[in-house]
């Protein structure tokens, strides 16, 4: 590096100009910072996390303290206060750092603390929506999505194509985070993102009555059983213009959903058996990426028991079971191989569960009122109140 010249001191050739510039404003600033934090929580003792990169553990003795990084926020929680503090005061001597106390507020997700239980709601985010894009004043309805509604591609002109565009975003933020009930509404929707009709806004102000009369619905951990389980369903092709069946999957931990997943499948299946198989295996992927994780969580047992994954459909639990799949297609060959090894290795157990006990249900089809009431409570979801 050399001066700039007109900068040139005669004498100190050797030295340049410091470059002073926010760090946001920087390409590289992401990964500069992802390893200058590595550095600095490493150095004292902490260790990453196999599944996740952004989760650090340290264990001190008998207690231990995790910590959990987004971007610049970090979450941290640990067995023992004192650690906790120890790890405040070692970070603040690194880094500008404002203490905001016990947790409130995360991500926009709010964490409500009860005596037996903890709940995560964003109800305030909700009413925001509902506030922005004039649906305050809706009447609210039972269900999220109308099986009755034949959404179509708009082959004519679109409609508030960029407010629509605006509204999905925002629904897919609230549906990552805590509101699983009503992700398949939202995928559906999103397919028209480009150019949406008056059927497509009739659907999305239906999605916004169910948000206003569930307002309150809030996931919550009761801590027990502290068994992790999982749900995999697949919905049969049920419109004349769809392909592609839809895959979802929902896992629960201490009687709330920690991971769920509602997707267009990427192949094409031709009986509910292969739709079935190939969702079963997607929900393995998380599987294997979950029981990694925790195998790194200190506060849990390190041999984890197989985890048990619950299919309604007894044929495709005989198919993943048998030794001989001589199925001539390839992409189905390669996923019942998968599944067999994680059977085989003791990963996961596959049992069979009735499909109107399928809390996974609403996250690859419509369903009726109550449906949709039994499978939010298995989910988690239940009213703050």
């Amino acid at each position: 590096m050399n001066q700039p010249e007109g900068f040139v001191v005669a004498g100190e050739e050797k030295k340049v100009c410091k470059l002073v510039k926010s760090l946001y404003g920087l390409k590289q600033a992401p990964m500069q910072w992802h390893e200058k934090f590595d550095s600095v929580i490493i150095s004292n003792g902490f260790y990453i996390n196999k599944g996740d990169k952004c989760v650090y553990i340290k264990v001190v003795g008998d207690t231990c303290v995790i910590l959990c990084l987004y971007v610049d926020d970090i979450l941290i929680f640990g067995s023992n206060i004192h650690v906790i503090n120890d790890t405040k005061k070692f970070l603040s001597n690194h880094f500008d750092m404002k203490d905001l106390g016990a947790v409130d507020v995360i991500l926009g997700i709010k964490i409500i603390r009860n005596e037996n239980s903890i709940s995560l709601s964003q109800s305030h985010y909700i009413e925001k929506l509902l506030d922005k894009f004039n649906y305050s004043s809706v009447n609210p309805v039972s269900t999220p999505y109308d099986p009755t509604f034949k959404l179509r591609k708009n082959k004519g002109a679109s409609v508030s194509q960029h407010k629509y565009s605006q509204i999905i975003g925002s629904l897919l933020h609230l549906m990552n985070h805590t509101r699983l009930d009503i992700a398949y509404t939202v995928g559906r929707l999103a397919r028209y993102t480009h150019s949406p009709n008056t059927s497509h806004w009739d659907a999305l102000e239906r999605l916004f009555k169910y948000l206003k009369g569930t307002i309150d619905y809030a996931i919550n951990f009761s801590g027990f059983p502290d068994v992790l389980e999982g749900y995999s369903d697949a919905n049969w092709i049920t419109d004349s213009e769809e392909t592609k069946s839809t895959s979802g999957y929902v896992f629960t931990l201490a009687c709330g959903a920690i991971s769920w997943k509602s997707a267009k499948q990427t192949v094409i299946s031709r009986s509910t058996m292969e739709a079935e198989l190939i969702a079963l295996d997607a929900s393995c992927t998380e599987v294997e990426w979950l029981k990694s994780f925790l195998n790194d969580i200190p506060l849990l047992p390190k041999s984890i028991p197989p985890i048990s994954l619950h299919c309604d459909n007894q044929v495709v639990i005989a198919r993943a079971k048998s030794k001989n799949y001589n199925e001539k297609k390839r992409y189905l060959t390669v996923r019942h191989k998968s599944i067999r090894h994680l059977i085989s290795h003791g990963v996961i157990s596959l049992d069979f569960f009735r499909s109107e006990n399928n809390i996974v249900d609403p996250l690859t089809k419509g369903l009726a009122r109550q449906q949709v009431l039994q499978s939010s409570r298995g989910m988690g979801l239940k009213p703050i109140n």
